[in-house]
C-alpha cells in the first residue's frame, strides 16, 4: 500500500493541473514582460498611493520589497508591499499589480465577505497541509504492518487536507474581485490609456489563471489519494 509520487496513476490525476499551471506561468511571464513595455502615467507606488488616498485609506502604508512578483497586501500591518519593479516602474504591469494589491486593501477596509472567510480559513489550510503529510506517512507505515487503522489515519489526513482546498476555492473570488477593482480604477482614474488597459487585463487575467491551476491541482491530489486509499482498503 506504499503509493507515492512516482506512481503513474498519480500523474494521470494531476497532469491536467500541471499542464494548466505551466500554461498559466507562461502567460504570466509573457504578459508581465509585454506590460512592462507599455507606459503608464504613474509609477506603481504612486498609483497605489493615489488609489488608497482616494478611498480614504491614508493610514495604509506602502513599502518597497526585494524580489519579483513578491507583491502582496499585509492585512495585519495594513501595508502594501511592492517589488522594486512594480514600486518604481511606470508601466501597465507595474500599475496593474499595484492596483490589484490596493484592491485587497479596499476589500479589507469594506469588510468584503469572501476576504473575511478566506482569512478565517488560513489556520485550517496551514494545519491541514502539515497534518496531511504527517498522517499520510504514519498511516502508510501502519498499513504496511497489516493494520486496518492505517487506512483510517490516511483518510483523516486527506480530510484535513481539504482545508487547503477550501482556502483556495474561497480565495478565487477574492483575487478576481481585486483584479476587477484594479481594472476599473485604473480606467476611471485614467492612470492607463486604452492600450495600457488591455495590457493590464492580460497581466491580471494570467495571474488569476495560476490560482485556478493551483486549486485544480489540490483537488486532483485529494481525488488521487481517495482513489488509492479507498481502493486499497477494499482490496484489504
Amino acid at each position: 500500500m506504499l503509493f507515492h509520487f512516482f506512481d503513474p496513476v498519480y500523474f494521470v490525476f494531476v497532469l491536467p493541473a500541471i499542464v494548466l499551471m505551466l500554461y498559466a506561468q507562461f502567460k504570466v511571464k509573457s504578459a508581465y514582460a509585454a506590460g512592462m513595455q507599455v507606459p503608464a502615467r504613474l509609477s506603481g507606488g504612486a498609483a497605489a498611493r493615489y488609489i488608497l488616498d482616494q478611498a480614504g485609506l491614508q493610514d495604509v502604508g506602502i513599502e518597497e520589497v526585494p524580489g519579483t512578483l513578491s507583491d502582496h497586501y499585509d492585512p495585519r500591518g495594513r501595508v502594501l508591499r511592492l517589488s522594486s519593479d512594480v514600486y518604481r516602474g511606470r508601466s501597465a504591469t507595474s500599475v496593474g499589480i499595484a492596483a490589484h494589491e490596493s484592491g485587497h486593501a479596499l476589500q479589507h477596509a469594506t469588510n468584503y465577505a469572501p476576504l473575511i472567510i478566506r482569512n478565517a480559513a488560513i489556520p485550517a489550510a496551514t494545519f491541514g497541509g502539515t497534518a496531511f503529510s504527517i498522517l499520510l506517512l504514519v498511516g502508510m507505515l501502519i498499513a504496511a504492518m497489516g493494520s486496518a487503522i492505517g487506512v483510517k489515519i490516511m483518510l483523516l489526513g486527506v480530510v484535513l487536507y481539504c482545508g487547503v482546498l477550501v482556502f483556495q476555492v474561497v480565495n478565487l473570488p477574492v483575487e478576481w474581485d481585486a483584479s476587477n477593482r484594479a481594472k476599473r480604477i485604473l480606467r476611471d482614474y485614467q492612470i492607463v490609456d486604452g492600450v495600457g488597459a488591455i495590457a493590464v487585463d492580460r497581466v491580471l487575467n494570467a495571474a488569476a489563471l495560476t490560482y485556478v491551476a493551483a486549486t485544480l491541482e489540490t483537488l486532483m491530489v485529494i481525488l488521487y489519494y481517495l482513489f488509492r486509499i479507498l481502493g486499497s482498503g477494499r482490496r484489504d
